[in-house]
């Protein structure tokens, strides 16, 4: 009998820790997974981590299995691959995938996990929550065939974006960083790369995802006019200023805001949470959007590697992988 399991809690700013956790037997309608491997949202995982996400925003931001209270101690994340030990015959031995922090084991709803499809490998699966978030920005986006498109900030869901809408018919996508070797991680995806400074304005559409003042900024001087911004950054605590004068009423721009935690209301009349997760699994069938995987580590290294990658500028998703004997 598994009674216990072992979990990566954020304890303070700037550092983590593995703890043991104790492990339910599985109840009528529930499943024991087995974790393969997790991923680390930067962005959000790396605000978590420094305590910055706003007291105003404590229920909003919470994970769905989140232990713990913001800021600390709390047991963060929500990317998640692993095998079902346990539950009903459809599932059991399957690879699924759960909106689940780090953790080696854990029990859930059997209605908490969705299958990984075959094709799909579990090591690309764990994006299926980055994936996700692209879709539903696009259902928030509505873009049309033949579009102009730039993507602001190439990180994981920027990417993820990017590589979604690169199977859109006839749109010019481009991809806008100050980082330059995201350029290769726009080639990977088949769409095109620019600096902020070099990218091609007039676009009826602007995704927003580089959290920072200026790439919004930038995002609204590329529009056409009666243009539309779809913001994804999450800024925490943080407070930004945009120029709402000059032309901003002139040429009848659009600030949209698009958060993961409904789903559109261009779909939520048809859509449930499970249609857009199974959709985003289905689209990771697609091999480019490896590119999106940077790095990987063991379950063991995570505390120090969570440190580490707050100050990586180059990381996109950095995989988390779990070694069976060490369960």
């Amino acid at each position: 009998m598994i009674r216990t399991a072992r979990a990566f809690w954020f304890t303070s700013p700037g550092e983590g820790e593995i703890r043991s956790v104790a492990l339910p037997e599985p109840g009528p309608g529930e499943v024991r997974v087995r974790t393969l491997c997790s991923g680390v949202s930067r962005g959000t995982e790396t605000l978590v981590l420094r305590g910055g996400v706003p007291e105003n925003q404590y229920d909003v931001m919470r994970a769905p299995f989140q232990e713990g209270d913001f800021p600390w101690p709390v047991k963060y994340g929500y990317l998640n691959v692993g095998v079902v030990e346990h539950g009903p015959p459809d599932l059991l031995g399957r690879p699924v995938f759960c909106l689940y922090p780090h953790q080696t084991r854990y029990v859930v709803p059997a209605e908490a996990v969705v299958p990984v499809p075959d094709g799909v490998p579990p090591e690309r699966a764990v994006l299926a929550g980055t994936v996700e978030t692209a879709v539903n920005a696009l259902w928030d986006a509505a873009p049309l065939v033949g579009d102009r498109i730039a993507v602001v900030g190439a990180g994981m869901v920027g990417c993820a974006v990017a590589g979604v809408l690169a199977g859109f018919p006839g749109v010019r996508v481009q991809l806008v960083d100050v980082n330059p070797a995201r350029a290769g991680v726009a080639a990977a995806l088949g769409v095109g790369f620019a600096s902020p400074e070099e990218a091609e304005g007039e676009c009826d559409l602007v995704v927003h995802a580089s959290a920072t003042e200026a790439g919004l900024v930038r995002s609204l001087e590329l529009l056409a006019p009666e243009g539309t911004v779809i913001e994804l950054s999450w800024y925490g605590d943080r407070r930004v200023s945009l120029p709402l004068g000059e032309f901003f009423h002139s040429r009848r721009l659009t600030v949209r805001s698009s958060q993961v935690g409904m789903v559109s209301p261009a779909r939520r009349a048809r859509r449930g949470f499970s249609d857009r997760l199974s959709l985003a699994l289905r689209l990771l069938a697609d091999p480019v959007f490896d590119a999106l995987i940077t790095g990987e580590s063991g379950f063991d290294d995570l505390p120090g590697v969570m440190s580490r990658l707050a100050g990586d500028l180059s990381a996109l998703c950095h995989r988390i992988v779990y070694d069976p004997a060490q369960l």
